[in-house]
């Protein structure tokens, strides 16, 4: 039925300027975005503002005004003139920040995420500005009020290093094809970058530094985002010893607000070059960006935790084009989300040929590979094959190279984290709780002593409930196992161990053993002489459609650690010979990642397709659904679900192609928005293409 107001040509009746003492200033109505985390209140309110806070209610400050009968912040974008509503309009309570710290790009930018998310624009620009700091704040202000803003420092010149006539070659950016135009001014283009060695040389770190330091000679501006707090570390060192500590700018969450907030404002005035950061450094308030870096582009550290979960590469994307800069995606590994960007065409492939590649990678081997197999019949059964323990031994004697430490990747850390009946193979479980045993400890094992780790009841006569078996083997042992065997297997030698919540960044030249979880192995100053990959069979088997992918990307960031097979690298996987495998011992993972970006366009798989996820109350998840158009008919619901989550969530899921992504995506944001504003959805949470979601 067509709207009443369409039918005559009614006059619009806006409100008009109220009588004030002193009068209004120069375009006294000011467009705000409330901090409201509400759907239907994803747009702009009108306020006055009064004379007395002329001069402070700049665009990009932060305000305080009342909404109804409750007073919320919210951020002045623009001023006019115009009136654009009906209702009463009532003033700005107090401007809140004494700068404009909400930079006009960064917010443009922050809207299309908003939009490419399905989310509100609030909700983003939670993660943009640091918490406020009014001292800090107050400094930089009237830094600016004395025009006494320092300029970005001078950077010294490049100092190539000398070549060498070793087997592998010094990094350069001439071994890699196509790198040059990563330096030549307002080039434009979108890279993806595989790096075959982080050994020496080629440190990834060191690498990007190196990048940042040829950008900013030119008066080029930088932006490096990296996953952690270990790679942000040694990223910092690296350009400390090339340009100089005060010539950079770090936003990470570790800074704490104080420190966050000073290099923020620093940035935001103009005071760096170079900026470098984990997540949040995404959204770094620069005028003009020249590059973007962003070192491990898919990492689940790269994921915002909260609503609208937006992807760091893909805020880059975003922001690449939106500044004219060069864009480059960099890892040791090829991820699927990155190939389908590469054949797509909007990205271009960089990296070392292949004689390159062949003189800067380890040696790989398979204890599944047949030959292996023959001369070792128990390699498949056992935790470390004779291969593996007879390669860290000649790593550490120095036989084939200079001794060095040995690298130990294990899955998890830990103990023992889970125990199986060693007849058939079923999940050791409580006999009061059903929860999951384990060996807390050396001495538990020895004492054959299972305890719940829901309970903590402690289980000494174990009994299969599915065979009645007595006996119990590890599914994967932990760290600090790992660590308790290979101490006993070397004793001379000193044992280290690097897990989320004890990290090591480096480690020395000398032999050690050195047990890593995936992700925490440290850099080992002249590489390590060998690497063993073990419980391969046991991350492989993990349910996850993008689990080969992950795993994988770890074995290539721990091979890429050691040196090159002419010093004697050697890299030992104990795992069945699948393509994952293969790729690995080729080092070859964009060609794996090819075949299996084939696979997944065939099968309409992510990234092939693009993912929607609605989560919530079963009644609200479908009425949502049935709310929303789809720009496509089917015969068929296209939806999967919803399904049970828990006892009291649901799951939905919509697969849809990327080009009607953006219809897809605004009819879900538009119909949540308008069940919202009815009340009828008020927990329904919306995920757009979630890493976990197969």
């Amino acid at each position: 039925m067509p709207q009443t107001d369409a039918l005559f040509d009614l006059p619009e009746h806006r409100a008009s300027l109220p009588p004030a003492p002193d009068g209004w200033p120069k375009q006294p109505v000011a467009k705000i975005l409330l901090e409201a985390p509400v759907l239907h209140l994803d747009r702009y309110f009108d306020y006055l503002i009064p004379r007395e806070l002329d001069a402070a209610a700049q665009p990009g400050v932060r305000v305080k005004v009342r909404f109804g009968h409750q007073q919320l912040f919210g951020w002045l974008i623009r001023r006019t003139d115009t009136i654009e509503t009906a209702a009463r309009l009532t003033t700005i309570k107090t401007v809140v920040s004494a700068l404009p710290v909400l930079e006009p790009k960064v917010f443009e930018l922050a809207q299309q995420i908003a939009q490419h998310y399905g989310s509100i624009t609030a909700d983003v620009l939670r993660a943009v500005v640091p918490r406020r700091v009014a001292g800090v704040e107050r400094e930089i202000a009237e830094q600016i009020a004395d025009h006494s803003i320092p300029a970005p420092p001078a950077i010294p010149e490049v100092n190539e290093a000398p070549l060498t006539d070793s087997g592998a070659p010094n990094f350069r950016w001439a071994l890699l094809d196509g790198a040059e135009q990563l330096f030549i001014q307002k080039h434009r283009g979108h890279y993806a970058l595989t790096l075959p060695s982080a050994h020496g040389s080629w440190d990834a770190m060191g690498v990007l530094a190196d990048a940042a330091h040829r950008l900013a000679i030119s008066e080029q501006n930088t932006l490096i985002v990296v996953p952690d707090h270990k790679h942000l570390s040694r990223l910092q060192r690296h350009l400390e010893d090339r340009i100089g500590s005060r010539a950079f700018a770090m936003l990470s969450g570790e800074q704490g607000n104080t420190a966050r907030y000073r290099s923020f404002l620093k940035i935001l005035t103009g005071q760096h070059r170079v900026v470098i950061g984990t997540r949040s450094a995404i959204w770094a308030p620069l005028e003009h960006i020249d590059a973007i870096i962003v070192w491990e582009p898919t990492s689940e550290h790269l994921i915002e935790p909260r609503t609208p979960y937006f992807h760091v590469h893909t805020v880059a994307r975003f922001r690449a084009t939106q500044h004219g800069a060069r864009l480059v995606l960099a890892s040791t590994s090829r991820a699927l989300e990155i190939q389908h960007l590469v054949a797509n065409g909007q990205l271009q492939q960089i990296g070392a040929d292949r004689p390159t590649r062949k003189t800067l990678t380890p040696r790989v081997v398979a204890t599944a590979d047949s030959f292996h197999a023959e001369r070792d019949p128990l390699a498949q059964i056992a935790r470390i094959p004779h291969l593996a323990h007879q390669t860290a031994r000649e790593a550490l004697d120095g036989k084939h190279g200079r001794p060095g430490p040995v690298l130990v990747q294990v899955a998890r850390a830990g103990f023992i984290p889970g125990l199986f009946c060693s007849n058939c193979g079923e999940s050791a479980r409580c006999r009061h709780c059903t929860g999951p045993l384990g060996f807390t400890d050396r001495f538990s094992v020895e004492r054959h002593e299972a305890t719940c780790r829901w309970c903590g009841i402690k289980e000494r006569h174990f009994a299969c409930s599915n065979c009645g078996g007595r006996q119990l083997r590890a599914g994967a042992r932990g760290v600090r196992r790992t660590a308790d065997e290979l101490g006993r297997a070397f004793p001379m030698t000193p044992v280290m161990s690097s897990s989320a919540d004890h990290m090591l960044v480096t480690v020395g030249e000398q032999p050690a053993i050195v047990i890593a979880t995936p992700g925490a192995e440290p850099v080992a100053t002249d590489g390590y002489a060998a690497a063993l990959l073990l419980d391969g069979d046991a991350q492989l088997q993990r349910e996850g459609l993008n689990v080969p992918e992950q795993v994988l990307g770890h074995w290539m960031r721990a091979a890429t650690l050691v040196r090159p097979s002419s010093q004697g690298g050697t890299v030992v996987v104990t795992a069945e010979y699948d393509d994952a495998v293969a790729a690995l011992v080729q080092m070859n993972p964009i060609a794996w990642a090819t075949r299996e970006l084939a696979q997944r366009q065939q099968l309409g798989l992510p990234p092939a397709m693009r993912v929607a996820e609605l989560i919530g109350p079963s009644h609200e998840v479908q009425k949502t659904i049935r709310n929303t158009p789809l720009p496509y008919q089917s015969q068929e619901s296209p939806w999967i679900g919803p399904v049970p989550v828990d006892e009291t969530t649901y799951r939905a899921l919509l697969f849809f192609p990327d080009h009607v992504a953006e219809q897809v995506v605004g009819a879900l944001k538009t119909t949540r928005a308008q069940l919202s504003a009815r009340g009828e959805t008020t927990s329904v949470r919306l995920r757009i293409d979630p890493i976990d979601v197969l």
